[in-house]
C-alpha cells in the first residue's frame, strides 16, 4: 500500500486506488504512526495523541479498539494489511518502506538531487519530488498538536527544496521564468534569506535590475524591524556584485528557438509514474525507446516528458507515421535547419544539447537505426526518446514497456472523457476491464457513451463500435480496428497465423501450450516459441508470469482472421483436447510432492478449463466434458470452489450420450461436494457403477469425509471403514492416510480424543513420506483439538497456526477460513477477544468468498461466542439462531448441541430460567444421541444454572457435580472459554448459600 503526507493524509493501494480511512480517531492514529516513520510508538503516547486529555473510560481498551479498525481496513482495501500496523514491547509500529509514505519518496529524490553535479538532471529529481506534495503537509491535521512538529519539518524541507531548485534553475539560466514563480514566494516568506537571494538573482538576470536593488532595500529594513538584524554575509555579498553590475549574475545560456510541440487539449491521466521512469531512463541512457501495443499512450507519454524537458537547445519532434523513409534531412526539416553545405547531420548538431523525439517508428526500424546510431556516437549532447511497437536494437539502448492503465486509472480516464453521462459504475468497471485499459480504446468507447449510455455500450462493445474518432485523428487512430490493422501489417505470414491462433485461449497461454495448439500449416512446433517472442517484441503479445496473453481488442480481432482463413472452429476443437488431457494429467498429480505446483497452474487456466468445458458442452462432445470435470474435482473440493464444482459438473451431465463409467465417475463426486455444501444426497448408486476399483475406493472416501463434516456422521463412518479395507488390500498409501485423516476428524467431533490423537499422527506421518501438504494439513485440526479441549492451548497454537500457514501457501482458502477460526476460538480461551474477533471475521470473510456456507457458520458461531461473553446477547443469540437452522437444514447433530446450550447460556444470563431449561434439556438430548461426552457435560452445567434460576440450589450442584465426573472419566476437561459459565454459576451458588 502506499500513503500520503503531503497534503490531506490519503492511502491507495498498490493499484492506485484511494482507500477511505472512515473515522477521526482511526485517521488520528495513522497519522500519528507514520510520522514516526517506522519507529515504535507507545500505547500511552497514542493515547495522549488521539485523545489530548479527553480520555475514554478505558483507555488502553479504546486504543485496541482503534487499532483493530486500522487493520480492518487496511486489510478490506489488500489483503494481508493488516499486518502492516506491528506491535512490539515498544509499542506500536507502521512496518513499511520508506518509500510507501510519499514523504519518504520526497527525502530520497531530495536527496540523490543533492548528490547529482549535472544541474539539469539535478532540477528534474527536485522537480519530481516537489510535484509529490499535494498541499499543506497533512493539511486535515492542522489544529493537533502532536503532528505540529512533524507539519513543521516537513514543511521545512520543501522550502528548502524550493530554494535548492529555484538555484539550479538559475544555473540553467532560467532566470525569467523563475521570477513570477519565485515573486509569491518571497513574498509569503520574507525572513528567509535563501529564498530572497534566489529571487533577487532571478529578477537581476531576467534585466530588472532597478527592481533587484528595490527589493534588497525591502529585504533589509524587513530585517532590521522585525528581527534587528542586518542581511548575512551571502545576501550581503550579493547586493555588493549586483552594485558594480558583475557579469556573473547575468545568464549565459541562449536557448535555440524550436518548433514547439503540439500543445494537449486533455490531461494526461494515470501515467505520473511512468514520466518519472522515462525522465530517470533519459537521464541514465541517451537512447530510450519506448514500446507497447497499438493505443496504449506511447506518444502522449512522450509528449508530456517532452514538454517538460529542459535540454539546453531545446527538443525536436520528428513524427514518423506517414514517412515511407527516415534519413538525415527528416531530422534537420524537424529542428527548422536548411544546411546548404550538406555537412554530415553529426556535424550540424555537435555542441548543442537536444532531446529528438521520434514519434512512430516500427515501420521504418533498419532506417531509423542507421541514422540514430552514428547521431548518438557523433553528438555527445544528443539524447533520443522513441516511441515504436519494438526496440530499435541499438547498443546502450533503454526500452520501457508502457503498459495499459491500471484498473483504477483506467476508469478515471473513461468517466472523465465520458463527463456526466457515466451513471452505472459497474457497467463502466465491466467496459475498463473488457478493452484492457488500452487509453485509445478507453477514448473511444466513452465518445459513443453520449449516444448509448454506458450499459447499452457494454452490451454492445466491439471491435466495430469503437469508430469515429476524432477527425483531427491520425487516420490508423480513429478506430481500435485501425490501430490493430497497422500493427498486422508490419506482421509475416507465419507471425500472423500464431497470433490469430493464440485468440482461442482465454486468459493466456503457456509456451507449451502454444505450441501444441498453434503450430501447423507451415508452421512448425520449433518455430513457435520464436514466433512468440518476436510478437512480444512488436507489442502484439503480453508475455508475464510464464504466460501469453492477447489483449481482449486484440483476441477480438485475432479471431475474426481467424474465422476469415477458416480455421476458427478446427481451433477450438485443437484448444478443447489439449485442456481436456490437462485436466486429466492434473487429477493424477494433485497428490504427492507437486501439489502446490499443479494447484497454481490449474488456477491459472481457470479460463480456459471453462473455455473447453463450455466448448465439449456446445458440440455434444460428452465425455470430453464427463473427463474434463472428473479430472478438476478434486481440485475444486480442494480449493474450495465448491458452487463451481456442482456447477460444472452438473452442466457435464446434462450432455446426453456419455459412458456409465465416466458419468458414474461423476455422479459420486457431484454427490459427495452437495453433501459438503449442505445438500442431502444418496451416492451409493453412483460408488456402486464405478468400475474401476482405485478410483471407487477414493470417491467412497471422499463420500465419507464429506458426510462425517455435515451431519451424516455414521454413513460416512461406514464408507471411510470401507475405504480403508480396499486402501489397505491396494497399498495406497495415499488412501489409507486420507481416510485416517478423516477418522481422525470424526474422533474429534465426538471428544474422542485418544484416537483423534491416534489416527491424525499416523495419517500425518504417512502424508509427510508422500510430501502431501494438503494432507498434512488435513491433521491440523484433529491434533488441535484435542490439545485445545485439554487446556495445552501452546500445542493448538502450534498445529492450527501450521496448517494456516500450509493453506495459505496452497491458496486454500476454505481451510484458510477454517484454522483462522480455530485460532480465534484460541484467542477467546487465551482472554484476548478482539483478536478472537478479527479471527472470526476473516474466517467468515474467506468462507463466504468462497461460497462455503460450512465455514461460514463455523466462524460465525465463534463471533456469538465472544458476543455473549461480552454481554451482547442479542447479536450473539442471532449468531446461534442462524447456526442451529443451517445444522438443521443439513442434518447435523454434534454442533447442533453446542448451540442449544449457547441459547440456553443466553437465557440464562437473560434471567428466563424456563426456556434456559428447555434449551439444555435438547441440548443434553442431542448430545447423548451423538455420543458427545463433553457436549454432555456443557449441556449438563447449562441445566445446574437453569435450576439455580428456578430456585433449586441443591440440584444445580448434583448436576455440577455429575458434569464434573463425565469430563473426568471422558478425559474432557472444563476449557477457560466454558469455565466463563461455570464460574458464573458457582459464584451464584455462593451467593446463594451465603444469604441462607
Amino acid at each position: 500500500m502506499r500513503f500520503g503526507v503531503l497534503g490531506p493524509l490519503a492511502v491507495w493501494t498498490e493499484d492506485g486506488e484511494p482507500v477511505r480511512i472512515p473515522e477521526a480517531k482511526i485517521r488520528a492514529l495513522l497519522a500519528d504512526l507514520l510520522i514516526q516513520e517506522g519507529r515504535p510508538v507507545s500505547a500511552d503516547r497514542l493515547i495522549d495523541d488521539l485523545w489530548d486529555g479527553d480520555l475514554p473510560r478505558h483507555p488502553a481498551n479504546a486504543l485496541q479498539q482503534k487499532v483493530s479498525q486500522l487493520r480492518r481496513v487496511l486489510n478490506d482495501a489488500e489483503p494481508g494489511a493488516r499486518d502492516l500496523v506491528g506491535y512490539g514491547p515498544a509499542g506500536y509500529r507502521l512496518t513499511i518502506e520508506a518509500d510507501a509514505v510519499d514523504g519518504g519518496r520526497f527525502a530520497v529524490l531530495v536527496s540523490r538531487a543533492g548528490r547529482t553535479t549535472d544541474p539539469r538532471a539535478r532540477s528534474a529529481l527536485l522537480a519530481d519530488a516537489l510535484a509529490l506534495w499535494r498541499g499543506p503537509a497533512l493539511a486535515d491535521f492542522t489544529d493537533a498538536a502532536f503532528v505540529a512538529p512533524a507539519i513543521a519539518r516537513l514543511e521545512e524541507a520543501r522550502l528548502a527544496a524550493l530554494e535548492e531548485r529555484a538555484e539550479t534553475r538559475l544555473e540553467l539560466g532560467e532566470h525569467r521564468a523563475l521570477v513570477g514563480e519565485l515573486g509569491d514566494l518571497a513574498a509569503r516568506h520574507p525572513l528567509r534569506e535563501r529564498m530572497q537571494a534566489a529571487y533577487l538573482r532571478a529578477l537581476y538576470g531576467a534585466g530588472r535590475q532597478a527592481e533587484a536593488l528595490e527589493a534588497y532595500e525591502q529585504v533589509r529594513r524587513r530585517l532590521a524591524d522585525e528581527l534587528g538584524a542586518d542581511p548575512g554575509p551571502p545576501l550581503a555579498a550579493l547586493h555588493a556584485s549586483m552594485l558594480r553590475q558583475d557579469p556573473a549574475l547575468t545568464p549565459q545560456t541562449v536557448r535555440l528557438t524550436r518548433p514547439d510541440l503540439p500543445a494537449q487539449v486533455t490531461t494526461l491521466v494515470g501515467r505520473e509514474e511512468e514520466v518519472h521512469r522515462v525522465r530517470a531512463a533519459l537521464e541514465r541512457s541517451r537512447l530510450v525507446t519506448l514500446t507497447g501495443t497499438g493505443g496504449v499512450g506511447k506518444t502522449r507519454l512522450a509528449l508530456e516528458v517532452a514538454a517538460t524537458w529542459s535540454e539546453d537547445d531545446g527538443v525536436i519532434l520528428a513524427e514518423l507515421a506517414e514517412l515511407r523513409r527516415f534519413d538525415e534531412d527528416v531530422v534537420l526539416d524537424a529542428l527548422g535547419i536548411r544546411d546548404d553545405g550538406r555537412r554530415p547531420l553529426h556535424e550540424v548538431l555537435y555542441g548543442r544539447r537536444l532531446l529528438l523525439v521520434l514519434d512512430n517508428c516500427e515501420h521504418l526500424l533498419d532506417q531509423v537505426a542507421a541514422v540514430v546510431g552514428p547521431l548518438l556516437r557523433g553528438v555527445p549532447g544528443l539524447r533520443v526518446l522513441a516511441t515504436s511497437r519494438e526496440p530499435l536494437r541499438l547498443s546502450g539502448e533503454a526500452v520501457i514497456v508502457v503498459s495499459p492503465l491500471a484498473h483504477g486509472d483506467a476508469v478515471r480516464l473513461f468517466t472523465e472523457r465520458a463527463g456526466e453521462a457515466v451513471d452505472d459504475d459497474e457497467a463502466v468497471a465491466t467496459i475498463c476491464r473488457r478493452l484492457g485499459g488500452i487509453p485509445l480504446a478507453l477514448e473511444l468507447a466513452a465518445s459513443r457513451v453520449r449516444g448509448l449510455g454506458v450499459r447499452e455500450l457494454r452490451d454492445r462493445l466491439g471491435l466495430r463500435l469503437l469508430g469515429d474518432g476524432p477527425r483531427d485523428a491520425p487516420a490508423r487512430q480513429r478506430t481500435l480496428a485501425a490501430v490493430i490493422d497497422w500493427s498486422w501489417e508490419l506482421l509475416g505470414q507465419a507471425e500472423r497465423a500464431v497470433l490469430a491462433r493464440l485468440a482461442v485461449h482465454a486468459g493466456g497461454c503457456t509456451l507449451e501450450a502454444a505450441e501444441r495448439t498453434c503450430a501447423g500449416g507451415g508452421v512448425g512446433v520449433c518455430d513457435v516459441m520464436d514466433i512468440l517472442a518476436r510478437l512480444v517484441d512488436r507489442s502484439m503479445l503480453v508475455q508475464g508470469d510464464g504466460r501469453y496473453r492477447l489483449l481482449e481488442p486484440i483476441a477480438e480481432y485475432c479471431a475474426e482472421r481467424l474465422s476469415d482463413a477458416g480455421e476458427l472452429e478446427t481451433m477450438r476443437e485443437r484448444h478443447r483436447d489439449y485442456y481436456t488431457a490437462l485436466a486429466v494429467q492434473a487429477g493424477a498429480q494433485l497428490r504427492g510432492h507437486d501439489q502446490h505446483a499443479w494447484i497454481t497452474r490449474l488456477e491459472a487456466e481457470s479460463a480456459n478449463l471453462r473455455a473447453a468445458l463450455d466448448h465439449a458442452r456446445g458440440h455434444g462432445a460428452a465425455d470430453c466434458a464427463l473427463r474434463l470435470v472428473n479430472g478438476q474435482a478434486w481440485y475444486w473440493f480442494m480449493t474450495g470452489r465448491l458452487g463451481e464444482a456442482r456447477r460444472s459438473i452438473a452442466a457435464a451431465l446434462s450432455v446426453p450420450g456419455s459412458s456409465p463409467g465416466a458419468r458414474a465417475e461423476a455422479l459420486a463426486w457431484h454427490a459427495g461436494i452437495g453433501i459438503c455444501a449442505g445438500e442431502a444426497g444418496n451416492p451409493e448408486l453412483a460408488l456402486d457403477a464405478v468400475a474401476d476399483p482405485a478410483t471407487r475406493a477414493r470417491l467412497r472416501w471422499f463420500v465419507g469425509f464429506a458426510q462425517i463434516g455435515v451431519g451424516a456422521q455414521a454413513d460416512g463412518v461406514g464408507h471411510l471403514n470401507e475405504a480403508l479395507r480396499e486402501f489397505e488390500a491396494m497399498a495406497d498409501r495415499w488412501g489409507t492416510a486420507a481416510v485416517l485423516a478423516g477418522l481422525a476428524r470424526y474422533a474429534a467431533m465426538r471428544s474422542d480424543f485418544a484416537a483423534a490423537r491416534r489416527n491424525g499422527e499416523r495419517a500425518a506421518e504417512l502424508f509427510a513420506e508422500l510430501g502431501d501438504q494438503w494432507g498434512l494439513l488435513q491433521t491440523a485440526e484433529p491434533l488441535g483439538v484435542p490439545a485445545e479441549a485439554g487446556g495445552a492451548y501452546a500445542e493448538a497454537t502450534r498445529h492450527f497456526a501450521t496448517g494456516l500457514r500450509v493453506a495459505e501457501q496452497l491458496g486454500l482458502w476454505s481451510e484458510v477460513s477454517l484454522m483462522s477460526a480455530r485460532l480465534g476460538r484460541i484467542a477467546l480461551l487465551t482472554g484476548d477477544p478482539e483478536r478472537a474477533d478479527e479471527l472470526h471475521e476473516r474466517a467468515r470473510r474467506l468462507a463466504v468468498e468462497q461460497s462455503n456456507k460450512s465455514m461460514e457458520e463455523f466462524a460465525r458461531i465463534g463471533l456469538g461466542l465472544a458476543a455473549r461473553r461480552r454481554g451482547d446477547l442479542d447479536e450473539a443469540e442471532r449468531y446461534f439462531r442462524t447456526g442451529l437452522e443451517w445444522m438443521g437444514r443439513i442434518g447435523g447433530v454434534g454442533p447442533r448441541a453446542l448451540l442449544l446450550a449457547e441459547l440456553g447460556f443466553v437465557a440464562e444470563q437473560r434471567g428466563d430460567a424456563r426456556t434456559a431449561s428447555e434449551l439444555h434439556a435438547h441440548s443434553l438430548e442431542a448430545a447423548r444421541a451423538d455420543g458427545d461426552a463433553r457436549a454432555e457435560a456443557l449441556a449438563l452445567e447449562g441445566l445446574a444454572g437453569a435450576r439455580l434460576l428456578q430456585g433449586e440450589p441443591g440440584e444445580a450442584v448434583r448436576l455440577l457435580r455429575t458434569a464434573r465426573v463425565l469430563r473426568e472419566r471422558t478425559n474432557a476437561p472444563l476449557p477457560e472459554a466454558e469455565r466463563f459459565d461455570v464460574d458464573r454459576i458457582t459464584a451464584a451458588l455462593r451467593e446463594n448459600y451465603r444469604q441462607g
